[in-house]
């Protein structure tokens, strides 16, 4: 989720100047005190521009730290992520702490993958298994009625704010929570993720997840993982019965921007997987007769440095024909993710997860389009254009009397 916006500006306005000599000051301290100081003051500025819905000032100053401090940018987009999802507040004279929590849940199949209003009985029994799995006994627990697609979570760091501090309203004063906005709709893809989405409030101090109880020697990976394992159980027949018709693998509930990061790497793979296992079901193509094409491509206002990439794309072909079937795009989110999806060895052979994966399903027919493509989408309807096996552009073309990618109802 926290990929860098990239945008030119020609001038920082005072407020994102001010953002960035706080966040270059935290990064350039030299003592925990000092930090904790600066730190402070950063915290209350962002606070300012999320209350005013300057989300334009916070970019800005994401932006120029982008180029100019890596270290003040690290500390300045951690700084957004934890201010935008966390809450201090008074409540009966206490202070307590809010936080905006996202439980994703991997989908995949070859029908339509589900979204939409939970009924009062499913919303009753995941609060349930959030009490009893996830949290610690004093946490108090808001569930959002709904079942989040990628497009329909708040995408900006205000939007974020916003709704953190609305639901946390509705769970410690009993507020009316506003009409929710019409959702947009779901892009039907083969896998997918599916967010149930939750503000957890505690006494400030006090332990928030179940983990934080572990005795020493604080073993928190293994209390996650345990955590995670009871999650996944209690969960199975209610996923069953909220999204019919779907393979599904919970991840662990975390603070909304780790869990979506999260949630993004690890539905990488999966839909690679669909998309191998969809061209077998729809066209009976078996993986030995499939031709995968991988390609780079650069979003449109990305600077141009020779080698950058936002993304690969592979397109997907049987193997005797040059028509792109169906095509998946693999995002890169963090540094190494570019060197780790792709790689070359000294003779020249094409490696890297991707690769490596598509091998795994049984793919051999693997081409690699050494150009970077400008990252295009059909101007009708959206979809990503992908390479074929002659370096051309094209738009995915199935039959006519295919069905779309899941788009089929489960019965």
């Amino acid at each position: 989720m926290r990929r860098p916006i990239k945008h030119s500006r020609q001038k920082l306005a005072a407020e994102s100047q001010r953002l960035v000599n706080l966040a270059v000051a935290v990064a350039q301290s030299s003592s925990r005190y000092e930090d904790q100081c600066w730190q402070q003051q950063l915290d209350e500025q962002v606070i300012r521009s999320l209350h005013l819905h300057h989300q334009d000032i916070l970019d800005g100053a994401t932006e120029h730290l982008l180029q100019k401090s890596p270290n003040g940018y690290e500390v300045l987009a951690e700084t957004m992520e934890t201010v935008s999802t966390s809450l201090q507040f008074e409540h009966e004279g206490k202070p307590w702490r809010s936080l905006l929590i996202a439980a994703p849940v991997l989908a995949w199949t070859r029908f339509e993958i589900a979204s939409g209003p939970l009924s009062a009985d499913m919303q009753q029994q995941f609060a349930h298994c959030f009490s009893n799995v996830l949290l610690a006994p004093d946490a108090r627990l808001r569930l959002l009625p709904h079942l989040f697609s990628i497009e329909q979570l708040p995408r900006q760091h205000c939007e974020t704010f916003a709704l953190l501090e609305q639901q946390t309203a509705v769970l410690m004063q009993g507020k009316t929570s506003q009409s929710t906005p019409e959702n947009p709709p779901t892009v039907p893809f083969l896998a997918d993720v599916r967010f149930l989405m939750a503000v957890v409030a505690v006494p400030e101090g006090a332990p928030l997840f179940r983990w934080q109880l572990s005795a020493a020697p604080f073993d928190t990976e293994k209390a996650k993982d345990a955590v995670l394992k009871e999650w996944t159980e209690q969960t199975e027949n209610l996923l069953h019965r909220l999204i019919p018709g779907c393979n599904t693998e919970p991840l662990l509930p975390e603070s909304y921007f780790s869990a979506c990061r999260e949630a993004d790497l690890r539905i990488r793979p999966v839909s690679l997987q669909s998309a191998v296992y969809y061209l077998g079901e729809t066209f009976e193509l078996h993986p030995d007769s499939i031709r995968a094409v991988i390609a780079g491509f650069r979003h449109p206002d990305t600077p141009e440095t020779g080698d950058e990439v936002d993304e690969y794309r592979i397109g997907f072909a049987a193997a005797d024909k040059p028509e792109i079937l169906y095509g998946v795009v693999w995002p890169l989110y963090q540094p190494d993710d570019k060197n780790t999806a792709v790689q070359f060895d000294e003779a020249g052979r094409l490696g890297g997860e991707i690769s490596d994966l598509l091998r795994e399903c049984g793919i051999v027919d693997i081409i690699w389009q050494n150009e970077i493509y400008d990252a295009e989408f059909c101007d009708d309807c959206g979809t990503p254009m992908f390479a074929d096996a002659d370096g051309e552009l094209v738009h995915p073309e199935a039959p006519d009397d295919t069905p779309a990618p899941g788009t089929a109802h489960f019965h």
